[in-house]
């Protein structure tokens, strides 16, 4: 197995949360509320499954391994640009977590900022998970040698060793995804 395959598996987990994000969003337009609970479990998702986790394995292993690399000039714009997606990702979610915060405390106002955060991630993660997916991944492979990749899985595998993903799972499927 190459070293993408468990970050595209990953991506799949991601992609459903987002479709329970997208569904959030409408229910939000058609209530009038969200539940801080949803909002506290998407929050640690993102966080620790997206971020910590997959964009961990990312920044922290390929990217690394892609910078000792001579790599095309475009590859090199897509790491730059990745990595500034996964910037934009944890200042997002940061903002969702100070309307969450408000909204918990009474503020509705906050409502709508965090509908509009809510929907601007469920809009964000597809569109990055497919450039990587279909134009970066599996493209970039070939700067490595078997052995290089095969060191990059076993260092994922033993990165992912302090992650519960079956957790980050099971909060998909209670939330419909």
């Amino acid at each position: 197995m190459m070293p993408i395959g468990p970050m595209m598996r990953e991506h799949r987990l991601i992609e459903r949360m987002f479709k329970v994000v997208e569904a959030k969003v409408a229910e939000i337009d058609r209530t009038g509320e969200v539940e801080v609970s949803f909002i506290d479990e998407a929050v640690d998702f993102v966080r620790t499954y997206a971020d910590k986790c997959h964009h961990g394995k990312e920044e922290d292993i390929l990217f690394r391994e892609l910078g000792d690399k001579k790599i095309t000039d475009e590859h090199d714009k897509t790491v730059r640009e990745l990595i500034n997606d996964h910037i934009w990702g944890r200042e997002t979610v940061a903002a969702l977590v100070a309307a969450r915060d408000r909204y918990a405390g009474g503020d509705k106002e906050a409502l709508g900022e965090i509908r509009d955060l809510l929907a601007r991630l469920a809009e964000f993660y597809p569109k990055h998970i497919e450039r990587e997916d279909k134009n970066f991944f599996i493209p970039v492979m070939d700067y490595f040698t078997q052995e290089e990749q095969d060191a990059m899985l076993a260092e994922g595998n033993e990165f992912d060793r302090q992650f519960d993903h079956e957790k980050y799972k099971r909060i998909v499927e209670k939330w419909g995804g």
